[in-house]
């Protein structure tokens, strides 16, 4: 089982602790990530494209010129995708991009991150990250102590001084265990979880 330092708001050694095989040290399998991540890409899709056909644009059905000798090619109507201001042919319409991987494809796409998370040395396990007021000046100093700047916090449940003390820095997202998922592990530098998670994370993936 992986051995990991646990370290405190000083960025001090306070102790270690065993991380579970099955889900810290698991095969590498880069097209499981692929397909989750892909996945909720397309969710996050508004797909509100929309364009008018044909039979949607509002002119009238009254035939622009007459059939024959004008020299031009014939038109019936100025709804025409071939006029200026007509219908769109094949044009995109409102649709749902979004579909979801299997269960077990998610969890165990969770435990690659992890494990590749935790190979590449960006994992940390945090004793503890209580705030007792809503300070982002606070907040970053603790980041700074910790070296670190594009990072993902892992919360047990929700904490709301936390969240609203990190809400404005950009490069800092606060997950509960329950939101743990592979495109925000992937998007950040650094992995911290608080000692706390760790528990609720095994339970989680261990389905």
């Amino acid at each position: 089982m992986p051995l990991v330092d646990v370290i405190n708001l000083n960025n001090e050694k306070v102790g270690e602790i065993e991380l579970p095989d099955h889900i810290y040290d698991v095969e590498i399998r880069p097209h499981l990530v692929h397909e989750v991540v892909t996945a909720q890409l397309h969710s996050r899709r508004a797909g509100t494209a929309c364009t008018k056909t044909r039979g949607e644009v509002a002119y009238s059905t009254r035939k622009p010129y007459k059939q024959k000798k004008t020299g031009r090619a014939r038109a019936g109507s100025r709804r025409s995708p071939l006029w200026r201001g007509g219908g769109t042919i094949f044009g995109p319409k409102p649709r749902d991009f979004s579909w979801r991987p299997p269960a077990q494809i998610r969890r165990q796409a969770l435990k690659v991150v992890l494990s590749a998370k935790l190979h590449d040395k960006e994992l940390m396990v945090l004793d503890n990250l209580a705030m007792t007021e809503v300070k982002t000046k606070t907040f970053l100093g603790h980041m700074r102590t910790l070296g670190l700047s594009k990072a993902v916090v892992v919360t047990p449940e929700p904490d709301r001084t936390l969240e609203l003390s990190s809400r404005n820095l950009t490069d800092v997202k606060i997950l509960r265990v329950d939101g743990l998922n592979c495109y925000d592990l992937l998007k950040h530098d650094r992995l911290v979880i608080l000692k706390d998670s760790l528990a609720a994370i095994e339970a989680r993936l261990s389905r």
